[in-house]
């Protein structure tokens, strides 16, 4: 029996992770990260992969990609690529393929990852069978999870948007900052504040508060190398800022979903800040909510390892549960 080649992709607004396998289940093989401005159309960078490394052009392919997927056309929200999925599948003659959120296909990974991939920050033990849940600050802000339907034990993926939710202060210092950012946005989402451009924003509306010079910053990985490395003032609040806002966040997503079944933390900022995002303002704002504060206490929280590229797993997944419906 023939086993179907498979490509598969995770598209983020920064980069695009790539792998293959050479069947359902397989191990992933000659994974790629290559950055997303270096191609004008993903086609190019599909193209770029196949032939970086020698492969042919596999039968299916599946996508998780940083973006509302919601028909055939698809244009992302933070970078400039746009394509028809239809277009894409002619062009590569894949028979079969399948583009679904990024975050919905990291959510089909959850339950293949192992203890030695997590790092519990706060709660007590998950609930089996209760929903799970899951967000993470990247480029932007993921946000999925996993409801458990009778008798399943992979759970059901949620493809929504939560990334765009309206972000809510909860002391005057947020209410400030948030204020300078409502004056440049118009709507303050949490993926204004809880992302890589958002961790900039912060640093710098607290120089426009502070009224004082500070340091000019354009990337979120020189406002954590400033806070953590050199101790700067600044950059150290807008860091806790930041954590502070994604626990609130993800408190609200828990309490929502009512995820007893845990709540995961994935994308790349938050496994760079290590054990300081433990003593982060992050578990405190989590379990901050009032009456349901002993409800939300026994909830963990795990930041996922990015190295093991869990959402082309998801990814490859997806194929799976799309060829099972067919």
């Amino acid at each position: 029996m023939n086993h179907p080649l498979r490509l598969l992709a995770d598209i983020g607004g920064t980069n695009i992770r790539l792998a293959w396998q050479a069947a359902a289940g397989a191990p992933l093989n000659d994974t790629r990260v290559l950055p997303c401005a270096q191609f004008p159309t993903v086609d190019a960078a599909l193209s770029a992969y196949l032939h970086e490394v020698g492969l042919p052009t596999p039968q299916e392919a599946a996508f998780g990609i940083a973006n509302p997927v919601t028909g055939d056309a698809i244009r992302m929200t933070n970078h400039s690529w746009s394509f028809s999925q239809r277009a894409v599948r002619e062009a590569f003659g894949f028979e079969r393929l399948v583009v679904i959120n990024d975050f919905t296909a990291l959510a089909l990974a959850l339950p293949l990852l192992t203890p030695d991939l997590l790092r519990q920050v706060g709660g007590g033990e998950a609930v089996p069978g209760s929903a799970v849940a899951l967000l993470g600050p990247g480029t932007g802000l993921g946000v999925s999870g996993l409801v458990f339907p009778p008798g399943s034990l992979q759970g059901v993926p949620l493809s929504g948007e939560g990334g765009h939710v309206t972000l809510a202060a909860q002391t005057r210092r947020e209410f400030e900052v948030l204020a300078i950012l409502q004056e440049r946005y118009g709507h303050v989402s949490a993926e204004r504040a809880v992302c890589g451009a958002g961790l900039v924003d912060l640093y710098h509306a607290l120089r426009r508060l502070a009224q004082r010079g500070g340091k000019e910053v354009s990337s979120a990985a020189e406002v954590t190398e400033l806070a953590l490395q050199s101790g700067d003032a600044l950059a150290l609040e807008a860091l806790e800022l930041f954590c502070g806002f994604l626990g609130n966040v993800a408190g609200n997503l828990a309490l929502t979903l009512g995820a007893r079944g845990g709540v995961y933390i994935g994308g790349g900022i938050v496994p760079r800040l290590g054990a300081w995002f433990d003593r982060s303002p992050f578990r405190a704002r989590f379990e901050g909510k009032g009456r349901f504060q002993p409800y939300l206490a026994t909830i963990p929280c795990w930041v996922i390892d990015p190295s093991a590229t869990p959402a082309l797993y998801g990814a490859s997944r997806a194929l799976d549960i799309a060829g099972a419906d067919a």
